[in-house]
This record gives structure tokens, sequence and C-alpha cells, in this order.
């Protein structure tokens, strides 16, 4: 089983740094038998985040046929600024990162039985960008959710978001939270829960799905 992180130009440091390191002390406690990787549409790069130029090393491309999850982080930049002037603010590089190679190889991942693509952030925006959850559910930062709306996803304000195939992160940190969740997912509570008592952080919210009883007004 694989976890493969996707880099791609302008990616939030956090939004990969927090699943990748969750991940790993996973695979580790696991003893084998879960890979963790950095990877990007375009093949081994080093690729450089929105982050005062910080960079990390892609070693390998995506590959929509390996089963586990593919993890999308957001971007890093200007949150206020007029693109027209040539303000590459977030939503800005989102939208890029969605018209690159990404895209078609997200795409070919959806419709692999054995693949859930995760995302933390403005990972999920990438998502939509690229037309590839229309009608989903799934979340993002707090600031991105009229984005997630406006291209056509069901926005739920929550941490994290099971939506089957599809599970989304909210703010930057919470890719702390979709590392543990994805553990306890697919190895069990008491895997994730090593993770958790070794990071000394405990996950934070109620992972929100389609199911249960619809609450009335509160």
């Amino acid at each position: 089983m694989y976890a493969q992180i996707v880099l791609f130009d302008k990616f939030d440091p956090l939004d990969v740094i927090a699943p990748f390191e969750v991940l790993v002390a996973g695979a580790r406690a696991l003893g084998g038998g879960f890979t963790v990787e950095l990877v990007s549409a375009e093949g081994p790069r080093q690729v450089v985040s929105g982050t005062e130029g910080l960079s990390l090393a892609a070693t390998g491309t995506l590959d929509p046929t390996r089963p586990g999850y593919v993890v999308v982080p957001g971007a890093s930049g200007p949150i206020d600024g007029d693109p027209d002037d040539g303000v590459e603010t977030i939503p800005v590089l989102l939208a890029r990162a969605a018209q690159t190679a990404l895209t078609p190889l997200l795409e070919r991942a959806f419709g692999d039985p054995g693949i859930t693509v995760a995302t933390v952030c403005g990972g999920s925006i990438v998502v939509a960008m690229g037309g590839l959850i229309d009608n989903r559910y799934a979340t993002t930062h707090y600031l991105g959710m009229d984005v997630l709306d406006a291209a056509g996803v069901n926005a739920v304000s929550a941490r994290v978001v099971d939506d089957g195939d599809l599970i989304s992160a909210g703010g930057v940190t919470s890719g702390l939270d979709l590392g543990l969740y994805l553990l306890e997912r697919s190895f069990g509570p008491r895997i994730a829960h090593a993770v958790e008592k070794l990071f000394e952080y405990e996950r934070r919210g109620t992972v929100w799905r389609r199911s249960g009883i619809e609450p009335g007004e509160l």
C-alpha cells in the first residue's frame, strides 16, 4: 500500500510535511507493507514551495494505479491582491496547479477503486478546479469555502470530511488530523493512537460523513 504525497509549484510546506511525518511514523509502527513518498506529476524534481523558496524533492512520478492514498496539498502565497496586477494569490496558484498534468492523473486515480484521494487545505480546491469532484462533499481552509461552493462542491465546515474515495481536511495544521485518520481508517486505532502518542498531538473534531441522522435546528 502506498501514500503518494503530491508536490506542485508553490505548494504549502506544512500541508505536505504534516501528513508525511504522520504517515511515515505509521509505516514504521506497521513494520512494513506501507510506503510513503513525495511525488510530482512531472516526475522526480526539486519543487519550490510558496514559502520563502523552501523546496522539497519529488522522488517519483505520481502513479494513478498504485493502491492506497494520493494526498494533494494546498498552496502558499498572498491572500490579498489583484491577479490582474500580477499578484499570484493562493487561488491563482491553485488554479495553475489544476491546469497541469496533475489533473488527468488525479482523474485516473479516482477511476481506480483501490485509490483514495485525500487533500489538505487548498488541495480540495485544486481537485475541484480540475472538475473532478462536482457535487461531492469536501472541506478546505475557511477562507476557501466559497471557492469550493463556486466550483460545484458541497462545502462542509469540518476538520476532516470522509466522502468515500475523497477525504479532505481543513486548514494547514489539519494535515496532522488527516494523516492520523488515514492510519486509523486503513490500519486501525492502535496504530493511529501510537503515532498520536509519539507526536503528543490529539486529533481535533469529528470526521464528517454523509451518514447518520440528519440534525435539526440547534
